[in-house]
């Protein structure tokens, strides 16, 4: 057995580190999905374009469609789980998100006009449900599991899902791209190369559904609902027997003290929300305002819009969710130890850098009919910048964001204030995903300013509102 003495067990009770960071990571299995389903369809968009010859415009719907259906599972998804569980809503995201993944690749009314166009983005908001859903539960979920002193560590876990999910969905793309010769080519017996990406994502989705049917559903949830030995008996193989009994004491308290959520509860003083609500919501937003999905949603048509054969693109692609992935696990490492506000205040400071570089680059690029071309100096200092943004990114507001909503919210409007959140942080993504085509046809150097505009917001925002979170119970947080 694994252990891990924690400073604030008591009696010198060890907690049962192997299997919290197992049931972590199962949690964490949803962050995948996101990450999944985030990237899959950046190497669908050129040959998806040209099938059902759409506009930049309607494209970019299509690649944000799902994040239209997970604004909505993010919002219901936390109020479900109240309801019944968080388990069992992490087994209803992966069936949404498996259902989703086998009729994008194999629906039937499927056909290259408009109607098919439209079954494709409606199969997309499926999966997005289920994507909100998984997304706004696991951070909560490993949140009431996790010892208070390695919580940063285990709520990162999310994010690592989504950057290896990206960087998995880029490793099968490129082989199928390669199989095929391009994604609009044929696979299997004639499967377009582009759908049989999407079918790939029912792997990981099924392998979700299992691990939700093997892990203990929240001992805080559990409390709630009167089951307090079942509770008992999970959080003492997780946490030890003196710190279970410790922990559930306070558990009851604040449940005694707390009747059930609501919307009303995050209703305070500072322009209608209280103070706590508002740096929540700031924090969702501003983590999608500064465009890093614009590099993974995207990334394979931007190299390519600037003088990049598709080839140099994918592997491109593929370097930068690697460099994301190290990133993230520099952060995992970092997170307790030096706290979650210092992080973030790096983190903005080199996005903010790295963004205005990309953006004059991008100035200096010479127009063709056939768009914006880089010239040799120019190029590589664009690929070395952008790579330098994910890891600013990656090492902190990709990880810390989700850790904070998962911890900083007070437990009586826990439930309801992640809900919001992961609303608006979903339909931020959804805004900024929907008006790339569109910004970057018009101008990539403005497209680029705004978002290392939003990333000096970011540095002005953690520096004046985030208070720091690291080794503070849940019992303990603030409004």
């Amino acid at each position: 057995m694994s252990t891990y003495t924690s400073p604030m067990s008591l009696g010198g009770h060890t907690a049962n580190m192997g299997a919290v960071l197992r049931i972590s990571l199962v949690a964490a299995m949803g962050g995948f999905l996101f990450g999944y389903d985030s990237a899959v369809i950046n190497g669908a968009t050129g040959a998806m374009q040209e099938y059902f010859d759409v506009s930049p415009g309607a494209l970019g719907s299509a690649v944000a469609s799902a994040l239209l259906g997970a604004a909505a599972g993010a919002f219901f998804g936390g109020r479900l789980a109240d309801s019944i569980g968080r388990v069992k809503v992490m087994r209803i995201a992966a069936i949404l998100f498996l259902v989703s993944a086998i009729f994008c690749a194999w629906d039937p009314f499927f056909t290259d006009d408009t109607a098919g166009f439209a079954w494709l983005i409606f199969w997309r908001v499926v999966g997005g449900v289920g994507v909100g859903v998984a997304s706004i539960i696991a951070p909560a979920y490993i949140a009431e599991v996790a010892p208070a002193d390695v919580r940063g560590r285990l709520g990162s876990l999310q994010q690592l899902g989504i950057v290896t999910g990206i960087f998995a969905s880029q490793i099968v793309n490129r082989i199928i791209v390669g199989i095929a010769g391009s994604a609009d080519g044929h696979v299997l017996g004639g499967m377009d190369a582009w759908r049989l990406m999407f079918l790939v994502c029912a792997l990981p989705a099924a392998l979700y559904l299992i691990g939700a049917f093997m892990i203990p559903e929240s001992p805080r949830w559990l409390v709630g609902q009167g089951r307090r030995d079942e509770a008992l008996r999970i959080m003492t193989h997780l946490q030890g027997e003196g710190p279970a009994v410790h922990r559930l004491g306070i558990i009851d308290k604040t449940l005694d003290s707390e009747r059930k959520p609501r919307f009303s509860d995050l209703r305070g003083a500072v322009a209608g929300l209280k103070p706590v609500v508002w740096v929540g919501l700031g924090l969702a937003v501003l983590q999608q305002l500064v465009g890093i999905n614009v590099i993974f949603y995207y990334s394979n048509q931007l190299w390519q819009s600037v003088g990049f054969q598709e080839s140099d693109a994918f592997t491109i692609s593929t370097i930068t969710s690697v460099t994301n992935v190290v990133v993230t696990l520099v952060a995992i490492a970092l997170v307790d130890k030096i706290g979650r506000k210092k992080l973030l205040l790096i983190g903005s400071a080199g996005m903010a850098l790295t963004l205005g570089t990309m953006a004059v680059v991008f100035s200096t690029a010479t127009i063709t009919d056939a768009g914006p071309v880089l010239g040799d100096t120019a190029g590589p200092i664009a690929l070395v910048a952008a790579n330098l943004y994910v890891v600013f990114f990656g090492v902190s507001w990709g990880p810390v964001m989700w850790v904070l909503l998962g911890e900083m919210f007070p437990n009586k409007i826990r439930g309801a204030a992640l809900a919001v959140a992961g609303l608006v942080q979903w339909l931020a993504n959804w805004a900024v995903t929907a008006s790339f085509p569109v910004l970057s046809e018009a101008s990539l150097v403005l497209a680029y300013g705004l978002y290392a505009f939003f990333a000096v917001v970011s540095l002005i925002f953690t520096a004046k509102a985030v208070r720091e979170t690291k080794g503070v119970e849940l019992e303990d947080m603030q409004n």
